[in-house]
């Protein structure tokens, strides 16, 4: 089963979606990458994992920690994706983590027709 990867940054509209991604499909495991607050505030109703980082530490330097946050828990050969929620920086920080550790990216949004491929 396919592994969810999402941004979970400010912004209380993209946190709802976030969180109907994570409850409307089924998934091996889910990381969360956000900061203190997102950990401490979001509830999804199901289990994932936060990856936790300083959002405002340069770009550079959150990609290793995002990847090294992720290293050794991907269960598969590529994982969905999805940035609805974050900013640019946060966006290549994950991508570039991701490809980093040699996975496939799937992205994944919720649509009026529910969870799709993009």
């Amino acid at each position: 089963m396919t592994d969810l990867v999402a941004c979970l940054s400010s912004g209380e509209k993209s946190w709802a979606h976030v969180a109907r991604l994570v409850k409307e499909q089924e998934w091996g495991k889910v990381f969360l990458v956000t900061n203190d607050f997102g950990k401490k505030n979001f509830n999804a109703g199901k289990e994932v994992e936060f990856i936790v980082v300083d959002m405002q530490k340069p770009v550079s330097e959150l990609i290793e920690d995002i990847r090294k946050g992720l290293k050794g828990k991907i269960t598969d050969l590529e994982v969905a994706l999805n940035l609805v929620s974050g900013t640019g920086k946060e966006h290549m920080a994950i991508l570039s983590a991701l490809l980093k550790l040699g996975v496939g990216i799937r992205l994944m949004a919720v649509t009026k027709d529910g969870v799709r491929e993009l």
